[in-house]
C-alpha cells in the first residue's frame, strides 16, 4: 500500500489505475480510523479492483465552539489498518495543499441540514459538501463509501451527488456494532464506565420506537415520547434530540408512512453520541 500527499501524485496513480482498467472505490475519512471505517474499508475491497482511503482532517466543516486541533491524529495506526483491510492508496494531504490560501469558492447546502445534527452545528455541512466535491472531482471514484450511522451525512451526500452530477455511486454501509448494540465510535472511549453500561440503551429506545411503528403506531408524537422516556429512564444522559422524519429528505412527518428515519442524539459527560434506524413503513 502506498501513500500520497499531492493532488498530482494522487492523480497519476489514478490515471494509472484507468490505464490499468481497474475500478476504483473511495472511503473518505478524517483519519483516526475505528472499525465503522474498516468495514467501509472492507466492503470498498470486495466490490472494486482498487480502494482509495482519503486521510484528511477538513477544517472548513469544524464549528467556532469545535476544536481543530484537538481531533485525534494518528496516520501510522491508520495505515496499518488500512492496509489490513485491503487498501491500496491512502490519500493524505496537508490543509494546504487542499485549500491553497483563502478559498475561492465553496459549497453551500440548501436542504436536508436544518435537523438532526445540522441544527446545531451551522455550516458543517457546507464544509462537508464542500471537501467532497473536491474530493470526487480528483479522485472520480466508480463507487464511494460511506457509513449510515451518520445518516443525515448520507442523505448530504446523495444529494450532492445527484444535484451536481457526480459520476460515483453512493454505497450506504449499515452502522457496525458493539455485541450490545452501541454504535462503534470513537467518542465511545470518552464514556466512564457506568455511561458505557447505559449507552446501548440508545438503540434499545430507538428499537422500541421501531417496534412500535411495526405494530401499527402511526402518530410520529407518540413514537418519539416513547423513545424519549426509555432514554430518560436507562440513562443519566442529556437528549439533545429524538426526531422521527422522512429520509432522505429529513422533514417532519404528520403520519408514519414511506421511507423514515428515527434518530437520536444525547450528551454524556464527555461524548456526545448519535445513533440512527431508517426503515419503511406503508
Amino acid at each position: 500500500m502506498k501513500t500520497v500527499e499531492t493532488i498530482a501524485e494522487l492523480k497519476n496513480k489514478i490515471s494509472q489505475y484507468r490505464q490499468e482498467g481497474r475500478s476504483i472505490g473511495f472511503v473518505p475519512t478524517m483519519g483516526y480510523l475505528h472499525e465503522g471505517h474498516l468495514k467501509l474499508i472492507s466492503s470498498a475491497k470486495s466490490e472494486n479492483d482498487r480502494v482509495i482511503v482519503s486521510i484528511f482532517v477538513n477544517p472548513l466543516q469544524f464549528g467556532p465552539n469545535e476544536d481543530f486541533d484537538a481531533y485525534p491524529r494518528n496516520l501510522d495506526r491508520d495505515r496499518e489498518l488500512a492496509a489490513e483491510q485491503g487498501a491500496d492508496l491512502i490519500f493524505a494531504p496537508s490543509v494546504k495543499e487542499m485549500y491553497r490560501g483563502e478559498p475561492f469558492a465553496t459549497v453551500n447546502v440548501h436542504k436536508r441540514t436544518n435537523a438532526l445534527c445540522g441544527k446545531s452545528r451551522e455550516g458543517h455541512f457546507d464544509g462537508v459538501a464542500t471537501v467532497l466535491t473536491k474530493l470526487f472531482h480528483i479522485v472520480a471514484p466508480d463507487t464511494s463509501y460511506f457509513g449510515m450511522k451518520d445518516a443525515q451525512q448520507v442523505a448530504i451526500v446523495e444529494g450532492l451527488i445527484e444535484d451536481l452530477y457526480f459520476s460515483t455511486e453512493l454505497r450506504a454501509i449499515e452502522t457496525v456494532r458493539e455485541e450490545d448494540g452501541l454504535a462503534k465510535s470513537s467518542r465511545n472511549v470518552n464514556l466512564t464506565e457506568n455511561e458505557r453500561k447505559e449507552a446501548p440503551s440508545i438503540y434499545r429506545a430507538l428499537s422500541l420506537g421501531k417496534q412500535l411503528i411495526d405494530e401499527g403506531e402511526k402518530d410520529p408524537d407518540e413514537v418519539v415520547k416513547a423513545v424519549t422516556a426509555y432514554l430518560q429512564t436507562h440513562t443519566s444522559a442529556s437528549i439533545d434530540y429524538i426526531s422521527l422524519l422522512s429520509y432522505p429528505s429529513l422533514e417532519p412527518v404528520d403520519r408514519i408512512n414511506g421511507k423514515l428515519i428515527l434518530a437520536a442524539a444525547v450528551k454524556f459527560t464527555k461524548a456526545r453520541l448519535i445513533d440512527n434506524i431508517t426503515l419503511n413503513h406503508q
